[in-house]
């Protein structure tokens, strides 16, 4: 990887062309100081350009990077922590610099204030095509076979740099494999024609998520949506059935036994039996964990995909098209059945509702319920920013400050006292 600067870059912009296909010779002018640093890839041509696209999502207009021969990147934020500000210190040589008579000479560099580090990271550029090739939404019959061009073209919209991007005749073989990925396509004599597919979508899509799953997901999205899932809760089982579970093993047992050594055993379990009805009422006992649970690996797996399947949708697809890819995967035919991980799930919410009607108000063991166990890492947040800040505070304050609150006021009226209003004066 290399990294670049905003500030230096001597690279026409793609909206200056009057042409999209053509660039102009107009240059930029480099920045004083750079606001921002970017990790861009190092294979990256001299034809690669910043470029402004509309969000999948959201529509909205965001920098990305785009190289005709290696795609189209976005760019994802890494920054320091708010508790732990730092800075980046740019130059423009990593070496020391010596003049004629030996002596160093100081190289010019600038202080970025924000760490931020923007790492270009690639993207499909199939999400950025999925809105042109769906149908409008005055007209949502499927649409008919179109050459790209003409449907590229029927849309006015477009923001320029985006048209940059879909006519530009290097990247021109890649964009028609993908776009041959997610359509039904037809030959028209020596053109070939695309109709956007849902389930050709969908299966891409999932493929996607068997990728992203087969790498391992994040720490994060797995300890969230995969293990906390799965994880079945605490049961509350009375100690007069486990009493009476034991009486009838040892009734079973003693069968076979003389009356006599039967009657010690009774007289014995009778003995003992105030000092059980003494103790706690209830005995935690806990269910197997999610790892012996038949088939979990599959179950597991699907909750993986679907993870995946969720993030891809929320981060890259409109709304209207994810409810539409919802319909189709609870469908039956839907590429992937994932009633399994449906089951598995409503089954560890009726646990966790059982286990959670099952409390008693004699059971002071656990204060809350599961379901607060997902807000003690905000309410451990919240309290160390508090922390934070009071810390912050009391190193500010002046050392005059520190001494008055160190003074004995005990006996002393408060400074409100007077000024208070007086009392009204009683009419004789």
């Amino acid at each position: 990887m290399r990294t670049r600067s905003a500030a230096p870059s001597t690279k026409p912009e793609p909206e200056e062309p009057s042409n999209a296909t053509t660039p102009s010779s107009n240059t930029l002018k480099p920045a004083e100081r750079p606001s921002k640093t970017f990790i861009l890839p190092s294979y990256a041509s001299d034809d690669a350009r910043f470029v402004t696209l509309p969000n999948p999502r959201t529509g909205e207009l965001s920098r990305y990077f785009f190289c005709p021969k290696l795609g189209v990147y976005e760019f994802t934020v890494v920054a320091a922590a708010p508790q732990a500000p730092r800075s980046i210190l740019v130059t423009s040589k990593t070496d020391i610099t010596t003049d004629s008579k030996g002596d160093h000479v100081p190289t010019k560099g600038a202080i970025s204030k924000t760490a931020e580090l923007l790492i270009a990271t690639p993207i499909d550029i199939i999400f950025f095509v999925i809105p042109l090739l769906s149908p409008s939404p005055s007209n949502q019959s499927k649409g008919l076979f179109q050459p790209l061009d003409d449907i590229i073209d029927s849309h006015d919209e477009i923001p320029k740099h985006l048209r940059y991007v879909l006519y530009n005749e290097t990247f021109r073989d890649s964009l028609n494999a993908r776009v041959e990925a997610i359509c039904d396509t037809v030959e028209a004599g020596d053109e070939k024609m695309f109709r956007l597919s849902e389930t050709k979508l969908l299966k891409e899509l999932i493929a996607k998520a068997e990728r992203m799953v087969a790498q391992g997901l994040p720490v994060s999205l797995e300890e969230r949506f995969v293990r906390q899932a799965l994880v079945t809760p605490l049961m509350a089982v009375k100690r007069e059935d486990a009493s009476t579970n034991g009486a009838t093993s040892n009734g079973d047992k003693a069968d076979g036994e003389s009356p006599e050594k039967q009657e010690t055993q009774s007289g014995t379990s009778s003995d003992t039996t105030p000092a059980n009805e003494t103790s706690e009422n209830m005995t935690p006992a806990t269910e197997p964990p999610s790892e012996e649970v038949p088939s979990t690996d599959n179950v597991t797996h699907l909750l993986r995909i679907s993870t995946a399947l969720s993030f891809v949708k929320e981060s890259y697809l409109s709304r209207p098209i994810c409810t539409k890819f919802d319909e189709m995967l609870a469908a039956p035919e839907s590429p992937l059945d994932f009633k399994p991980l449906q089951d598995r799930l409503k089954e560890i919410a009726g646990l966790r509702a059982q286990a959670l009607a099952s409390r008693t108000l004699s059971d002071f063991s656990r204060k809350r319920g599961p379901d607060d166990d997902e807000g003690a890492e905000s309410r451990a947040e919240k309290k160390r920013r508090m922390e934070e800040e009071e810390k912050k505070k009391k190193a500010n304050e002046s050392r005059g400050v520190k001494d008055l609150k160190k003074v004995n006021t005990t006996g002393m009226k408060k400074m409100s006292d007077f000024f208070a209003k007086s009392a009204p004066k009683k009419k004789s």
